[in-house]
């Protein structure tokens, strides 16, 4: 049967190919093989994108239902590809530039660096949480913003050497064990790079907006431009870029040399069509108050560098409009 089935199939493809056809549209085909190939192609463009749109079902049915943080409103992430751009210290100036520019505001700092924690020293937090009534995590809390890190549940000096299952099960309680009470805004200090941790934030949690931080070099730039890609494919809005370390004016000339390159980051948002938050100079009192704990908005709250951290606030705050409208 299925030798008759295949002499049949061959005879009725050279009777089709010996004959001239025209499509719906009008054109003709070309008689012999070529309308074979033709006829073939068109099949498996038509297999492939079928192919595509039941993976594409089989993924959404197997990823987790994204649950809001209880009492946080909005959820903003702070990201960048590469490490050591400064991303930490911009997530907490932006999260007390949001305070500093509305202080009816409550803000609220996650920090989901488990390998690399770097919170409690910018803070100055030291100590475990408490637990509620619910034994529910307590955050710590500096300058009137709500902490939570890793770095408060380990030793400070000592290594997180963990496998993967292990640091998914830390993230899952930092995201579901803690009390926040009420919160506008959190603030969440990502690692770098695009792993797991930032699929499963985006994934379990509903994220919105997400900012990256990038020098204006060009080797940070392309690991910039591969985490903005990458909260674009899991559908989180990019609210755009912060050029950090984007110039150092000399203290005693005023001289000022763009160490790092110039506008590699502006160039870089007019490329994915995001926006550039704002630009943060490389200045020594941003690195003198962070490692004393004293972010630069409340410590030198007039200075031009925590003004840059304040434009930057209102920048995510104008783009979380436009987002939710």
């Amino acid at each position: 049967m299925a030798h008759f089935t295949y002499s049949r199939l061959s005879h009725l493809l050279r009777i089709f190919a010996n004959k001239q056809s025209i499509l719906r549209t009008g054109t003709e085909i070309k008689p012999g093989p070529a309308c074979c190939v033709q006829l073939t192609r068109c099949h498996r463009s038509v297999d492939s994108k079928a192919l595509q749109e039941r993976q594409k079902q089989q993924m959404a049915k197997g990823l987790p239902k994204q649950k809001p943080i209880t009492g946080v409103k909005q959820v903003i992430v702070v990201a960048s590809g590469k490490g050591g751009v400064g991303k930490s210290t911009t997530a907490v100036n932006l999260a007390l530039g949001l305070m500093a520019n509305d202080p009816l505001k409550s803000v609220g700092l996650l920090d989901v660096d488990v390998y690399g924690p770097s919170i409690p020293k910018l803070m100055n937090l030291k100590g475990n949480p408490e637990l509620s009534d619910n034994n529910l995590m307590i955050p710590l809390t500096n300058y009137g913003v709500p902490c939570m890190s890793m770095g408060f549940l380990v030793d400070e000096v000592a290594p997180i050497v963990w496998r993967g299952l292990m640091v998914m099960s830390a993230l899952e309680k930092l995201l579901r064990q803690v009390d926040w009470g009420t919160l506008d805004y959190l603030v969440v200090d990502m690692p770098p790079g695009t792993g797991d941790v930032q699929l499963s934030i985006s994934q379990n949690i509903p994220v919105s907006g997400a900012v990256i931080v990038s020098t204006p070099q060009d080797i940070a730039l392309l690991d910039a431009r591969r985490g903005a890609e990458m909260f674009k494919k899991v559908n989180v809005p990019v609210l755009g870029l912060v050029q950090n370390m984007s110039v150092f004016q000399c203290p005693k000339c005023n001289h000022q040399t763009h160490i790092f390159g110039s506008d590699g980051a502006r160039q870089l948002a007019d490329t994915l069509g995001v926006k550039l938050l704002g630009d943060i100079p490389l200045h020594l009192n941003i690195r003198e108050m962070s490692d004393q704990g004293k972010p630069v908005v409340v410590s030198s709250p007039d200075s031009p560098e925590a003004e840059a951290y304040k434009k930057v606030a209102s920048a995510v705050v104008q783009r979380l409009e436009e987002v939710n409208t």
